[in-house]
This record gives C-alpha cells, structure tokens and sequence, in this order.
C-alpha cells in the first residue's frame, strides 16, 4: 500500500466479517484447550488407553492450533480489506484470554509456579494501564520487537509445559538431568525476560506521560531503530495550520541548514512532494536542498529508493522500517546530509488492522542517526496531508538543531 488511495477498502461495518468468526472461533477453543489439558475426558469418552502422555500432546495440539488462528484472522482482515472496531478489540483480546487459560491450568496441574503467572499477569495489567493513559492523551506507543518476541517464547513455552510437565519439587540431579525439563524452564526464563524488558520499554516511551518525566509535545526519538509516538494534533492546531506558517517553519528548517553547512532531501509517499514543495518555495532554498523523490508507489520506493522487497511484504509501506529506508535511501541517492521520508494513510480509505487513517510514519536519516516516529494525525485527506508535511519540517529542523547544537 504506497498511499491511502491506492488500496480499497470494503465496508468495515459488518460485524460478521470472516476474520471476526475466526476470532470468535479463538475464544471459544479456550475452554476446549482448558478441558483437554485438565479433565479426565479419556475416561469420560471409554477411552482407557489414551495415556496421560497423549492427553497432553492433545492439549498443545490443540492450543497450537488456537495460536495459527491468530494470523489468520489477520490476514483474512487485511486482505478483504474488512478491518473492523469489533476485530480490534477482540483480536488482542482473544490472545490474553488463551494466554492467561493457559497459565491458569498449569498452575492447576502443578507444573508452574505461581509467581510466573504473576509476573506475566502483571505486566499485561500494567502496560494496558499504560496505554490508556496514552489513549486519554491522543498519544499511540509503538510496540516493539521485545513485545512480539515475548509472545513467542511465552506461546512456545506453554507449549512444552504441556507436553511435559515440570518438577516442582524432587532432587536437583532428576531434574537437571531431564533435558524436555531444561528446555522447558530455558524457554519460560526468556518469555520472562522479554515481559519484564518490554514493560520497561513501554513505560519508558510514555514516561512523560505517567509522571517519570516532564510533560513533551514532541519526545526526541531513539537514535538506530527507535520508534517514537507523538501526541496527536488538536482540531484547534489543525485550524492554525496555514501556508505562512508552513512558509515560516520551512525557512526555520534551511537557516538551520545553512548554519551547520547541511544539505537536505525528502522521499514523499502520502503528502506527493508537498514537503519538498514548501521547502523550495522559499527564496533560496536552491543552496540547500538537493531534491526529493515522490515514491507514491511501492515499486519506485523499492526500484529508486532501494526499500527492500521484504520489508515491504513483511511490514508493508506505511511502517518505521519502510520510512527508515525510504530516508536512508534519499540520504544516499541525492547525496544530502540529512533527510526526512513520509509514508502514512491519507485516507478516506485504505486503513488496516493496527493503522487507523491518519497513521503517518515520519523517518530520518543523518551521519550517525536513522530512526522513525510514528503518528496519527485526526481530519480529513488534506488535513491529514497537512499536518504530515508540517511534523516532516519540523524532524527536519530539530536534526539540524541537534547537529548545530
């Protein structure tokens, strides 16, 4: 999806879009699972011969199962273009509610302490307070990789638990010497890492926000692969949003360059040369930026900015690692010393599962510093443009700034 215009988008007003049955679906395995793993179901059924060992590959067999679910019924929303309010809220809600089934029966079965689950509990509880908090500020925190880490390794982990139950108690030489047991408790011992390690990252990005730091319109992103949410814009802000001012902050932006000896570039996905546009109408701007590339479509992101094919079906156009690439790959084919990139949703159509309209992806490369900061701006098609080509001149002078400080 190079831009918001070029994807079609079906109805997201149905409730029972495929992807939501298979949701439900989901939740409903739950007690299956629970039941399975749990009840002395061989013996209800007649069947005596179906040994302990067997009811437990059963049980992850079926919790497996469950677990694909959870891409298909993304996939099916994406790519029947049937995102919908309903998919978003149960989605996320139908992986805790395993998760924490999960967790439960084996606390029930002996074969987990309860002090895992505890940790794992919390940090769901924590994180979610977390992102309300956000919520209340219009402000949307990227997860990051350690989050999508943490659920595989708790999701395998709970798959050996199942398979083979851990010693709580007995000699230290029987249990070290079961090798299923090592695995089982290596693998859980990293999901705990991640959960603790990913909590910390998203109190970290919204530590303005709950008191561990001062309040910020706009938080400095990470430098290498950081990912930075930004407080949404206000109706208010959008209204004084004007060519005069976009004129005043783009000459901020080139005597900024000017004053550290900088040239500048873009690549232009959704806004389609707008931030290039309001640079060059500044009289003089030829001494300072080289150029800029409108990569509307994702072959010329791929083909002249040298996006990487995978990352595009792997994390689509509008992500922080296309907008790093798209900014790397300006930096590198103008030959400027700092560029910014723009790939987002315009809208009216064209949104995802996870990217509403409005998600803009703004990226940045300069010596020493690629990231990207995520946005999500509210309003119409040229509102949403607007608002994109303004942040975009703005991560430009705060880079030059930085440089000159």
């Amino acid at each position: 999806m190079a831009s918001s215009d070029q994807a079609k988008s079906k109805s997201t007003d149905k409730l029972w879009t495929p992807a939501n049955i298979v949701t439900l679906v989901r939740i409903c395995l739950v007690p299956v699972f629970v039941v399975a793993l749990l009840s002395p179901w061989p013996q209800w059924l007649g069947l005596p011969q179906v040994a302990d060992d067997a009811k437990s590959l059963i049980a992850a067999g079926i919790f497996i199962l469950i677990s694909c679910t959870d891409w298909l019924d993304g996939y099916l929303a994406r790519s029947r273009g049937e995102v919908t309010d309903f998919g978003k809220f149960m989605d996320p809600l139908a992986d805790k509610i395993l998760v924490c089934a999960a967790l439960l029966a084996l606390i029930e079965l002996g074969s987990l302490p309860s002090w895992v689950v505890l940790v794992i509990l919390a940090r769901e509880f924590i994180v979610s307070g977390v992102r309300m908090v956000a919520a209340t500020e219009g402000v949307v925190i990227a997860a990051s990789w350690y989050g999508k880490f943490k659920t595989v390794f708790q999701m395998a982990a709970i798959v050996l638990f199942c398979i083979k139950e851990s010693y709580m108690v007995g000699s230290f030489n029987a249990a070290f010497s079961d090798w299923l047991w090592l695995l089982s408790w290596g693998v859980m011992l990293i999901a705990l890492v991640l959960t603790v390690v990913s909590m910390l990252d998203y109190i970290a990005k919204a530590r303005h926000l709950i008191g561990f730091g001062p309040k910020a319109r706009r938080p400095v992103a990470a430098e290498g692969e950081g990912e930075t949410a930004v407080r949404q814009i206000t109706a208010e802000e959008i209204a004084a949003i004007e060519p005069a001012a976009l004129g005043t902050l783009a000459g901020e932006v080139l005597d900024a360059a000017r004053r550290t000896g900088a040239v500048v570039g873009t690549a232009e996905s959704l806004t389609g040369g707008l931030v290039a546009a309001a640079l060059t109408a500044v009289p003089g701007s030829s001494d300072t930026v080289r150029g800029g590339v409108v990569s509307y479509a994702n072959d010329v992101k791929r083909e002249v900015l040298g996006v990487p094919l995978e990352t595009l079906e792997r994390h689509g156009a509008v992500s922080a690692e296309t907008a790093r690439a798209m900014a790397e790959g300006a930096r590198r084919d103008l030959g400027v010393d700092v560029a910014v990139s723009v790939t987002g949703i315009a809208g009216p159509g064209g949104a995802e599962s996870g990217k509403p309209v409005g998600t803009v992806w703004i990226g940045l490369a300069s010596e020493g510093l690629v990231d990207a900061r995520l946005h999500e701006f509210p309003g119409d098609r040229s509102q949403v443009r607007l608002q994109t080509v303004r942040a975009a001149l703005q991560r430009l002078k705060e880079a030059l700034e930085a440089v000159e400080a």
